[in-house]
Parts: C-alpha cells; structure tokens; sequence
C-alpha cells in the first residue's frame, strides 16, 4: 500500500493502523508538484492501493495557488504515474473534504448535496474530484469527505488543539468565536478506520461522507474539559475570530456509508478528549 501524507495528522494514525492491520505500507515522501519525483516513488512501490492524504489543508494558507499546484495538479500527477505501472492498483482513495458542500441549508448533508465551496482549499479539493473522475475509467479511484475530526498531533491553528492545549497547561483563559455553532468532531480512529474498510468495498468513482451524524458545541467541548480536568477557563469571544456568514451546523448524512461498510458507533467526544489530554 502506498501512502501519500503519511507524515500529516491523518497520516501518522493511518499508518499505524494500516500496519496493525497488516498491510506493508510505502510512505510516499516525493514533491507532488514535481512528475518525474512522483513516477519515481510510484514505480519504486508498485503498490496495490493507495491512500492519497497529502494535500495542504489549512483554509488560512497564505498562497491560494499552492492549493491547485498541490491539491490538483499533484493529483494528477499521482494518477498518471500510477497509470504508467505495469500493473495498476486495484484501489485509489482520494482524500477530498466536507468544506466542499459550503454553507449547505441542508442538514444532515448527504452526499447528492450540490457543493458549493467558499474558500480555496475547498475549491480546490472539488476540483481534484472533478478531474481526477476522468480517470475512473481507467483506475479504481474513489473519494472520501470527512467531516471534522480531531486527535492527538493536530496542530493548534484548529479549534479542539487549541482548547485541549489550553486546558493542559491550565490556562486562565482563551479566545474562541462563535461558541454556538455545532460541528461533528469526530475521532480520528474512526476515520482511519472507516479509510481501511473503504478500501475492500467502496464502489469506484463514488464519494462517501466519512461522519457520524452527532454534532458538538464549542461549550459542549469546554464543558467536558472542565469535567475531565476539574479546570475552570475563561472564554472570551474575540470578533476576530467570528467568521462572516458561519453555518450555525455542519452535520454529514452517513447513511451511504453505513449501506457500504455497516453501521458503526462513534468513539465518544469525551473519549477522544481523555485521549488528546493524556498524549503527549
């Protein structure tokens, strides 16, 4: 199995899973913007599957066009390489994401929503899946968008880290923005689990909302911190912090998923909370 972004967050959980699962995992480390690195790596492993995770994530990335040099071409650049094996994979997961829906009216969002993307990395992660569903002819691709989830090791410019960090050190206090909105935030066990089972049985060219249906407030987060550490925080809402036209809920319909690989219990936000604590 080759895996691209097996360094990131979702990367390094991927892995470790995948092993114990029994999988010889190929880390992927080439230049994806760069063809001739990317043929390289992709003849040296010869894989059998693909996890394709690289990508550049942070929406407040400060060049919009690394976007599309990375989330697209780079795409690209792994597809075609992987079509000049001799013998191709026989499964391809495209990591996309759920900021592809916008600002959706429609909840829980199922995946014949029409996307709407507001942002550059959302954009950009539509467009992979546009260009890269001309090759499901010829390679057995498919897509995942997850919803948030969080875990040990993601970094602090996202919401959870932040908190979780604060509470850690025992911070007096910290400045959040809108504490009302509800999201899913997922545990990302869940989510490398869901990438694994995907592999077996997703259908090609077919995109699968990776959720669990069940959205938090940021003051239900702070509330089961409070309780997990027995800290008291002072939550200051910087303006900031507040973004424009912010969709009060962001929920996936998994019920497509769930036909696909069965119905599954989420890992319990407190459980993920305790976990992210006691990591290092």
């Amino acid at each position: 199995m080759l895996v691209t972004g097996a360094d990131g967050f979702t990367g390094v959980h991927f892995v470790k899973q995948a092993r114990e699962a029994g999988y010889d995992v190929f880390v992927f480390n080439a230049d994806l913007t760069n063809p001739q690195a990317v043929q390289a790596q992709v003849d040296a492993a010869a894989p059998d599957a693909v996890v394709h995770l690289a990508g550049i994530s942070f929406v407040g990335h400060d060049k919009p066009s690394a976007f599309y040099d990375v989330n697209v071409i780079g795409t690209l650049n792994l597809l075609d390489a992987l079509l000049k094996l001799p013998k191709p994979p026989t499964r391809v997961l495209l990591a996309s994401s759920a900021n592809v829906y916008g600002n959706s009216e429609h909840s829980p969002i199922s995946e014949s929503q029409t996307p709407a993307p507001l942002n550059h990395y959302a954009m950009s992660k539509l467009a992979m899946e546009y260009l890269a569903k001309t090759y499901s002819d010829r390679l057995p691709l498919f897509f995942v968008r997850p919803f948030n989830y969080t875990g040990p090791g993601q970094v602090e410019s996202f919401v959870i880290p932040k908190i979780v960090s604060h509470f850690k050190r025992k911070a007096r206090a910290i400045e959040l923005g809108n504490l009302t909105v509800e999201r899913e935030y997922n545990d990302v066990r869940m989510v490398t689990e869901t990438y694994l089972k995907l592999l077996d049985k997703a259908v090609v060219g077919e995109a699968y909302n990776i959720c669990s249906s069940k959205t938090y407030t940021l003051h239900q987060v702070i509330e089961t911190l409070n309780e997990l550490t027995g800290h008291q925080i002072n939550v200051v809402v910087n303006p900031a912090f507040v973004r424009a036209n912010e969709l009060h809920r962001l929920c996936g319909d998994a019920s497509k998923l769930q036909k696909i690989i069965g119905i599954h219990d989420p890992i319990a936000l407190k459980a993920t909370l305790r976990w992210m604590l006691e990591s290092p």
